[in-house]
């Protein structure tokens, strides 16, 4: 039995008592956390370790993630930033260039606003790579842009049908213009992929991104839609030990058109829930996309889109209120993705209904995303305890601009309300939903709380009355996203009997904050060291 002893710092816990100056730690949990006085009384033979008066804050919980497929982007081009066709070809061309015996190119970040109508064709990918696939995810990825060479390798033709809840985009003349989104982007597209990508290739895209979130801070992630091919890698990974942060995993179910196939999905994760809850992989629910996006005029909105269009739900109500019950029954936890306000209502009239189908019980059910709601549905989701999902970076201004132009009217003024969760009383988790946004936490603080843009200094804000201070915007990246998925007895806190998951920041942004000095501080601050279960995983400098 080790135990180790911190002092000399400040250390923000997200309990109930906010500030602490010494944590003892013993092998993999928290002892004590109080003052120095009484950490040395309990344990006078503990290892002294002085962080020199240092921040420490309990390690994120990123509430809504995509593991590997934060990995994987790592790899790919990155499309971030670039705001003209000509740019995506330019950083494509290079890629292609710079691994010509690549089988296929893979992209993403590129955003609506940066095509011409938001419409992204095969002719212009195969501008500057004729030869082999090309693949280009949208920031979201909620839809793929590919070329001729892709769509030939999928086997799509003009004659391919429509999956039920997707689209492949046609020109007037009915031929395939490679725009795939939604569930024909998710039951083509990622498993055709999925199919080529070794063993090896998932065990590297884990890698990456267990490195990249060390550095990160990022301690646990919440995995909003694992599979069969993530488990047999994270099991792999667990197996061997070289898992350095924590999974809680949401079982992705699609809605097939079929009630029997629906409900089987379910089953087996309930099965998987009750064969994985160790402390670094754990199986707690599903994960069900009702919507689209709003960018790609897919979210399901309660009037029309600005262009006089709307869209279909991924998921009615009579089709998914049974699933939503079923997973209620078994214990499991439902997150739904809903961006737009007809969505929400959908997700919480499908609560509504297992509670009435199933009766008293504890309920962690949630919504995820949320960009557009109506201020009384907020109140029905508080009173019925459904979490509030959302992701600060989403708000960002610098990629608004589409978002705004779809929407052209006063709706615009709502969106991504965080505070208006919070005064209903409802629990508010903050993620990064990567790789649709970068993985790192602190930049998405900044956004939190300033509303101001983490990626363009010049893109001003987005409307900055929906901010946050920055203490509140911790606890929902902590402490929040932990109780949001049942983890509050083990993670997201710094307090007495849970994990040792904490970060040691080599600037205190409370402090910053408190005493006026620029928010910006958030993007310049880096960790200093990343504890889990007690264990340094990772000390900046150190190799």
């Amino acid at each position: 039995m080790t135990t180790q002893l911190y002092t000399n710092a400040r250390i923000f816990t997200a309990d109930t008592r906010r500030w602490a100056e010494a944590m003892l730690v013993q092998d993999e949990r928290i002892l004590y956390v109080g003052d120095s006085g009484t950490a040395r009384r309990l344990c006078p033979e503990a290892e002294a370790i002085d962080l020199a008066g240092r921040l420490v804050v309990p390690g994120f919980v990123d509430g809504h993630a995509h593991v590997i497929g934060t990995g994987e982007a790592l790899g790919q081009v990155d499309l971030w930033g670039a705001g003209s066709v000509e740019q995506i070809q330019q950083r494509i061309k290079e890629r292609d260039t710079e691994r010509p015996d690549s089988p296929r190119v893979l992209a993403t970040g590129w955003l609506h606003g940066a095509i011409p109508d938001g419409v992204p064709h095969a002719d212009m990918l195969d501008a500057v790579v004729p030869d082999k696939p090309v693949y280009a995810f949208a920031y979201d990825f909620h839809s793929v842009w590919v070329n001729t060479a892709a769509l030939a390798e999928l086997g799509i033709t003009d004659d391919t049908p429509n999956p039920h809840g997707g689209t492949i985009k046609r020109d007037s003349g009915g031929h395939a213009t490679g725009y795939i989104d939604e569930n024909a982007f998710y039951d083509i597209v990622l498993p055709f992929l999925d199919s080529r990508v070794g063993e090896n290739e998932h065990e590297a895209s884990l890698a990456a991104v267990q490195r990249a979130y060390r550095e990160a801070g990022v301690t646990t992630a919440c995995d909003m839609g694992f599979n069969e091919t993530d488990l047999e890698t994270f099991k792999r990974a667990e197996k061997e030990g070289t898992l350095t942060s924590r999974l809680i995993a949401y079982w992705r179910v699609n809605n097939t058109a079929s009630a029997g196939d629906n409900l089987a999905q379910v089953q087996r994760a309930a099965e998987l829930a009750l064969e994985h809850s160790s402390p670094f992989l754990r199986v707690v629910g599903i994960k069900v996309i009702i919507d689209g996006t709003i960018d790609g005029c897919t979210a399901v909105l309660g009037a029309p889109y600005a262009d006089g269009t709307n869209a279909d739900p991924i998921w009615g109500l009579e089709e998914l209120a049974p699933v939503v019950a079923a997973a209620d029954a078994a214990g499991l936890k439902v997150a739904m993705h809903a961006i737009g306000d007809e969505a929400v209502r959908i997700a919480i009239n499908a609560v509504e209904h297992a509670v009435v189908a199933n009766g008293p019980r504890e309920r962690r059910h949630r919504i995820e995303h949320l960009e557009l709601v109506d201020r009384a549905d907020v109140d029905r989701l508080a009173s019925l305890g459904i979490t509030a999902s959302m992701q600060p970076v989403h708000a960002d201004p610098a990629i608004g601009g589409n978002w705004r132009e779809k929407l052209d009217d006063d709706r615009v003024e709502r969106g991504f309300p965080w505070p208006w969760m919070t005064d209903a009383g409802a629990r508010l988790a903050f993620g990064t939903d990567s790789p649709t946004s970068p993985h790192a936490p602190l930049p998405n603080m900044y956004v939190a709380t300033t509303r101001s843009s983490a990626l363009d200094a010049n893109a001003g804000t987005n409307l900055p009355d929906f901010a946050l201070p920055l203490a509140q915007s911790l606890e929902h990246a902590t402490r929040d996203s932990a109780w949001a998925c049942g983890a509050e007895h083990e993670i997201g806190r710094l307090a007495a009997g849970l994990y040792a998951d904490f970060l040691v920041l080599d600037t205190d942004v409370l402090a910053a904050e408190a005493n006026g000095a620029d928010p910006a501080v958030l993007l310049d601050t880096q960790v200093l060291r990343t504890v889990v279960g007690g264990r340094a995983v990772y000390e900046k400098d150190r190799t």
